[in-house]
């Protein structure tokens, strides 16, 4: 049993995939099947079976899909016997057939593709590997062959809605061949009311079709959709009222000849992984027949035209205290946000002219109708009403000239007619002793303003004291609030609300909220582009850069071994890169892949590259969703590099017939410019719009 299932493995503990092959062989074997395993088992005293048992199992084929072997192996299973047992048993019986069923397959998938959801006219990938060569691949959808699909990689670039199957691979070895898992592929067609929706390269869950609100008579079909890409591919749950709706987990909800109780509140809880999202919840109305219904006076949907968002968090200051919480609220709320269908841009500790320069990018995509948010977390101050964000390299002392003046970006803000502008502002009120500038900036009076103050005037905003991580006190409860589809001054009341009832900061720590929205505007407005606006549509596509990932990739090297190079972001700044060994040589007792060789120009710190485990590169909100058994490194201020990335992937290996003394292959790996060193944040200052409105030494 060596090259097969360990003896000493119990049978209860069988892979579903082996169980099933050999269920299937045994009670099909005849004088070798099922019946004579019984008979022999019953005469081994360790676990006997009665015939009371062996009646029970035959009564299973009285059962849909009922089998007697696997009551049976279920029995042994529970009477303690082991593979090693059974294969004895076997082998007394000469059932050869079943014998091999726990022998491994002569080829073995190590890379099974994975079932996705992806947006027509996006690229879509499936990938199958074995730790063998050499080898042929061949992919199939359904039962016909995919043309011209012979490598382990199956590429459809763009994908169409015809596309949509069930995809396998065969692999071929001589006259062995296996075949890897079936991976279904759901392809839809974006709804316009979510906007511009990225391709996310590690597959990362996506909102893109909203179901929409229904009037219906009673005996009509109530029809309702919802969609989202990821991978692996999402699963669905319709909820009515709050409550979930019985066997409702497809896209789409169909409810033949609906009745009037049927009538409620319908959203979607979709999940892919570990992560989830709600749909918005849309109003199903069902009216008696035959009778006029009743116009209901119903507040006019308000749209935005697009939804961008710049989350800047600064913690790993120079001269001054650091700080824990900006990571943590940046991350979370970028979840959040992007769940709204907001573009969203998530940076850490920037300079003073990484901060304007980031500023100017987002600038540049507002037009009339955007809703606009900006989150800034870290240090802060204000001085006669004018609040400023302070940057990581601002000196001792800092004033007005060194930091952001948000009412400054609030005018440019204004200037583009913008739909809804947003500020929350997770930092210190209190008065800089050492700044005497009044700046004298007058905003227009405008119905789209509002201000989240995480404090109050001339008050500190507080982080919870914590060995871990945790939330600054505002996001603590800002975060069970954001996705409330409410007017955004409702939502920011109640959270106000939630942090007045807090003890840690009762009396030390209120919510400020200022306001100019005469409408009722929410996060949760669906997106409705305007027409004819191209150079927006262009801004936006460069926006969207800052979320683009390299493809993952596989190298291979002149010993025989292959590996897997993957990328993940954690931030719009912060790359992690992590290397797989696919195969290697059966003669190689160990096998590394290392990167190293990165520009002076990032944050890498050398003693937390190619770790075993995310933490251990200070990478700590991926893990779940990060693939095991790799090396990880975080690479970070990708807003600081001038080139493209460049690196060198490190392969060492080490042979019993060379005593283990370790041997070297080196590839360079160039992957471009991945997220936000896209839009070379790192540029000298410009005297553009940000700079003229904010005080210049």
């Amino acid at each position: 049993m060596s090259d097969g299932v360990e003896r000493s493995v119990k049978i209860s503990l069988l892979k579903e995939p082996l169980v099933r092959r050999l269920c299937a062989v045994l009670d099909h074997s005849g004088d070798k099947g099922w019946r004579k395993l019984g008979e022999i088992v019953g005469n081994d005293r360790r676990f006997k079976v009665s015939s009371d048992d062996m009646e029970m199992c035959s009564l299973r084929v009285l059962q849909p899909e009922g089998s007697p072997s696997r009551a049976l192996l279920r029995l042994m299973g529970e009477r303690g016997c082991t593979t090693g047992h059974l294969v004895d048993y076997l082998q007394t019986m000469g059932n050869s057939e079943a014998l091999q069923c726990l022998k491994p397959p002569a080829l073995q998938v190590l890379i099974q593709p994975q079932s996705v959801a992806v947006l027509s006219g996006h690229n879509l990938r499936l990938s199958c590997a074995v730790g063998k060569s050499p080898v042929q691949y061949q992919w199939f959808k359904a039962k016909d062959e995919v043309p011209n699909s012979i490598s382990p990689d199956l590429m459809i670039s763009p994908v169409s809605l015809k596309d949509a199957g069930f995809y396998i691979c065969r692999v071929n070895c001589g006259d062995a061949f296996e075949f890897s898992q079936w991976a279904q592929v759901d392809v839809m067609s974006a709804d316009a009311s979510c906007g511009i929706v990225p391709q996310s390269p590690e597959g990362r869950l996506r909102l893109v079709i909203q179901p929409r609100p229904q009037r219906l008579s009673v005996g009509e079909n109530l029809q309702l959709e919802c969609g989202a890409v990821g991978r692996p591919i999402p699963r669905y749950q319709w909820h009515r009222n709050g409550v979930p709706v019985p066997n409702a987990t497809k896209r789409k909800l169909l409810v033949p000849q609906a009745m009037q109780e049927q009538h409620g509140w319908y959203r979607c809880e979709i999940s892919s992984g570990s992560e989830r999202l709600w749909t918005s919840e849309v109003d199903v109305v069902i009216a008696k027949p035959h009778v006029c219904l009743k116009v209901i006076s119903v507040p006019e949907q308000l749209y935005a035209t697009d939804k961008v968002a710049l989350l800047i968090g600064n913690l790993s200051y120079k001269n001054h205290p650091q700080l824990k919480a900006p990571m943590v609220d940046v991350y979370e709320l970028t979840n959040l946000l992007r769940q709204l269908n907001f573009q969203v841009v998530s940076l850490l500790d920037l300079t003073e002219s990484e901060m304007r320069n980031a500023v100017d990018e987002f600038l540049l995509l507002l037009h009339k109708g955007v809703y606009g948010l900006l989150y800034y977390a870290g240090h802060g101050y204000e001085n006669y009403g004018n609040s400023f964000m302070v940057p990581v390299d601002a000196p001792i002392p800092y004033r007005s000239a060194n930091c952001l003046c948000v009412q400054s970006i609030l005018k440019l803000m204004q200037e583009k007619e913008t739909g809804l502008n947003v500020f929350l502002l997770d930092m210190c009120r209190k008065r800089n002793i050492h700044d005497e500038s009044t700046p004298n900036i007058v905003l227009r009076v405008t119905a789209n303003i509002v201000f989240g103050y995480a404090t109050c005037q001339d008050a500190e905003a507080f982080e919870l004291n914590s060995s871990g991580f945790s939330n600054g006190v505002f996001v603590k409860f800002l975060k069970r609030r954001l996705l409330d589809d409410e007017k955004i001054t409702v939502v920011l009341d109640r959270v106000a609300e939630d942090m007045g009832q807090f003890d840690a900061t009762k009396g030390k720590q209120a919510l400020e909220i200022r306001s100019s929205l005469s409408e009722r505007r929410a996060l949760t407005d669906p997106i409705l582009p305007s027409n004819g606006a191209d150079m927006a549509h262009t801004l936006s596509r460069h926006w969207a850069k800052a979320h683009e990932l390299p493809e993952s990739m596989c190298l291979d090297f002149d010993c025989g071994a292959q590996i897997k190079l993957g990328f993940a972001a954690e931030f719009s700044n912060v790359l992690v890169i992590y290397t797989h060994i696919i195969k290697k040589p059966e003669d190689m007792s160990l096998c590394q892949a290392h990167v190293t060789d990165f520009s002076q120009d990032l944050d890498v710190d050398p003693k937390e590259m190619n770790r075993e485990t995310p933490e251990e590169t200070g990478v700590y909100f991926l893990s779940s969703s990060l693939p095991q058994h790799c090396l990880y490194t975080r690479v970070g201020a990708l807003q600081k590099l001038k080139e493209e990335l460049v690196f060198t992937v490190c392969l060492q290996g080490t042979f019993v017939s060379m005593d283990d003394d370790p041997v070297y292959w080196t590839k360079t790996v160039n992957i471009s410019k991945p997220l936000i060193a896209r839009l070379d944040l790192h540029r000298t200052m410009r005297r553009n719009s940000c700079l003229q409105t904010c005080l210049m030494p």
